[in-house]
């Protein structure tokens, strides 16, 4: 098993767009020839696309495009954006009378940092697809992590910046990677330690105060934590599946978020992840599935180490 970039899976471009004064900004990820997909929602506020349309018992069976984007459900207008470029390149599921891209999406809440009135569009998911076509696989304060933050238990003053994240594997010839924009209520841990690496700071905003120890101290206060958070992100294989397989391997991939980030799938959370699988080569279901929770682990992992400093929020560098 050897690491490779997350955009070295044959048949998948990532191109990221941003407004660096929102700061906000989207992620896509195109597959043109159409890939076996599934979701899973496990956070109780999400903001979502296209998602319905991934229960096997539904028609589609294939996808061409997942958007991740800043702006909460503002941010799902960059899907019309992704919508436009496909359809310019005669891509989409075939009605007869034309193709309809099949756009699924996710967004997280970023409107609490900088100028909330700046928000993923139409524009900026279209300009996300042109990068596509160089095929940058960049992490940390770039694309749908521009405006995400970490660890809010306490309120902005001691949270932390979060970012995207990438991470990919190969094993023989199957490939699987993870792309995440890392936004959550609670921390981020480093399992092989067991220790917070980013997350809710302490007054002296060099340590940590830990969002579970917290929560646990004050168990009888209802909390309304619901603006700030949400992890959206997407694990991809070049693997032969079903519809249904690519839910239960989206199903699988939510380890890799229980074991980096606590807690996770929280009422304040829209905690999702989309699965896309190019069918290119045989693979078992049961091993894409842990390698996607492994990947998606280290790509969370991988947000935070990347990420920069930004309207007073420290990053993983800074502490």
């Amino acid at each position: 098993m050897k690491s490779i970039l997350f955009n070295s899976i044959e048949g998948i471009k990532v191109g990221n767009a941003q407004n660096l004064n929102g700061p906000t900004g989207c992620t896509v990820i195109i597959c043109e020839e159409g890939a076996s997909a599934g979701v899973d929602v496990r956070g109780g506020s999400p903001g979502t696309r296209e998602t319905d349309l991934l229960n096997p018992v539904n028609l589609v069976d294939k996808i061409h495009a997942v958007i991740l984007a800043g702006g909460s459900a503002f941010g799902l207008d960059a899907s019309s954006g992704v919508m436009q470029y496909l359809e310019e390149k005669n891509i989409g599921f075939d009605v007869t009378v034309t193709k309809v891209p099949i756009v699924c999406g996710a967004v997280l809440f970023d409107l609490a940092i900088g100028d909330f009135t700046i928000r993923p569009d139409k524009i900026m998911g279209y300009e996300a697809c042109i990068n596509s076509e160089l095929n940058l696989c960049e992490n940390g304060n770039i694309g749908a992590g521009a405006g995400a933050t970490i660890g809010k238990i306490k309120g902005s003053e001691y949270s932390m910046k979060g970012g995207l994240g990438s991470f990919a594997i190969q094993v023989g010839n199957l490939k699987v990677g993870a792309l995440v924009a890392v936004n959550c209520l609670g921390d981020v841990i480093d399992s092989k330690t067991g220790n917070i690496i980013a997350g809710a700071l302490n007054e002296d905003k060099k340590s940590f105060a830990n969002t579970e120890n917290i929560m646990l101290e004050t168990y009888y206060e209802k909390k309304n934590l619901f603006n700030r958070n949400t992890t959206i992100g997407v694990v991809v294989n070049n693997g032969k599946f079903t519809k249904s397989e690519m839910n239960k391997i989206a199903s699988m991939a939510h380890n890799g978020y229980a074991r980096a980030m606590r807690p996770a799938h929280s009422i304040f959370d829209g905690d999702t992840i989309f699965s896309m699988a190019t069918g290119k080569v045989e693979a078992d279901l049961s091993v894409v599935g842990f390698l996607s929770a492994q990947v998606m682990e280290t790509a969370i992992i991988n947000a935070i180490k990347s990420s920069e400093s930004v309207l007073g929020y420290k990053s993983y560098k800074n502490i």
